[in-house]
C-alpha cells in the first residue's frame, strides 16, 4: 500500500497528516470536536471513536459548519450523527441507505428513520443503489467500509461505475469524495468484495479517477492494523473492528 502519513496530537488539537506527494497539516476544527461531544450521540457509538477516528477523518474531509453532505451506505448511522452537528443548523446531511438493502433487511430502515428523528438537518434517502437520489451541489460525499459493497455479486457489472457518475454530479465543482474502505492484499480479485468484503485500494483508485476526479491525499496508517494479514471475512470475530483500512481523498475539478 502506499505510504501514509503520520498523526500527531499537540494538546488538545489533533493533527492529521494526509496528503499526496507530500505532507499538509490541518488540525481538528471545533466544530468537529463539539459534533463527537454531542448528547444525542448513542454511548455505543462514542466507544468506537478511538478505533474509528473521526475526528482526523472528517478533518480530511474538510467537513465546515453550512455544507450539504451525503453519509453514503450510512449503515447503523455512526457517521451521520457526527456529520449533523458538525454541519450545523444552516447544513443538511443526507443519510443514503441502500433501497436493495431495506427490502432485504426492514431493520435497516428502521435504524435510518431512528436517526434521521433525531436530527432536524438529516433528510433520508433510500433509493436502489443505481439511482441513489443524491441532490446536486453537495460539498461532500462519505462513504466508509461501503465501496466494496458496489461490486457483490447482487449488483450489476458496472454498479461501481454508475455509483461514481451519480456521485461526480452531484458534487459541486471542488467537492470530495472521501472513500474508507478493508483493505484487501495489492493485486487481489473484485471477487473479495463477496467472499471477504474487502477491496484494493489500487482498484478504487482507477474505478473512481475514470468517473473524472482526482486523486488529492490518501493515507494507510491512521487506521492501519498490523494484526490483519487480509486473509479474513471483515466480520470474522478474530479481527472484526480492527481490520486494516485505508483513506481516499478525490475532488471533483472546478
Amino acid at each position: 500500500m502506499a505510504r501514509g502519513l503520520m498523526v500527531s496530537v499537540l494538546g488538545a488539537s489533533v493533527l492529521a497528516a494526509l496528503a499526496v506527494g507530500g505532507v499538509a497539516m490541518a488540525a481538528v476544527p471545533a466544530n468537529i470536536t463539539a459534533a463527537l461531544g454531542d448528547i444525542k450521540r448513542p454511548p455505543a457509538d462514542s466507544s468506537r471513536d478511538v478505533a474509528r477516528k473521526p475526528a482526523e477523518l472528517l478533518a480530511l474531509a474538510e467537513v465546515k459548519p453550512g455544507q450539504k453532505v451525503a453519509d453514503f451506505m450510512m449503515g447503523g448511522g455512526y457517521f451521520t450523527r457526527i456529520l449533523s452537528p458538525a454541519v450545523g443548523p444552516k447544513g443538511q446531511v443526507y443519510a443514503y441507505q441502500i433501497g436493495e438493502l431495506i427490502k432485504m433487511r426492514p431493520a435497516s430502515g428502521t435504524d435510518q428513520q431512528k436517526v434521521v428523528a433525531d436530527y432536524a438537518n438529516v433528510t433520508a434517502l433510500n433509493g436502489p443503489i443505481a439511482h441513489a437520489g443524491l441532490p446536486e451541489g453537495l460539498d461532500l460525499v462519505l462513504t466508509v467500509q461501503n465501496y466494496h459493497d458496489l461490486h457483490l455479486k447482487a449488483f450489476p457489472a458496472d454498479n461501481a461505475d454508475t455509483v461514481n457518475k451519480e456521485v461526480f454530479k452531484a458534487l459541486k465543482p471542488g467537492g470530495l469524495y472521501v472513500i474508507v474502505d478493508h483493505a484487501a492484499t495489492p493485486g487481489s480479485p473484485l471477487a473479495v468484495a463477496d467472499s471477504l468484503h474487502r477491496i484494493d485500494e489500487a482498484i478504487v483508485k482507477q474505478e473512481v479517477e475514470a468517473a473524472g476526479f482526482k486523486l488529492v491525499a490518501e493515507d494507510d496508517k491512521l487506521l492501519a492494523s498490523p494484526a490483519d494479514a487480509h486473509d479474513k471475512n471483515v466480520f470474522d470475530p478474530a479481527i472484526r473492528g480492527h481490520t486494516d483500512q485505508f483513506i481516499l481523498k478525490f475532488r471533483k475539478p472546478k
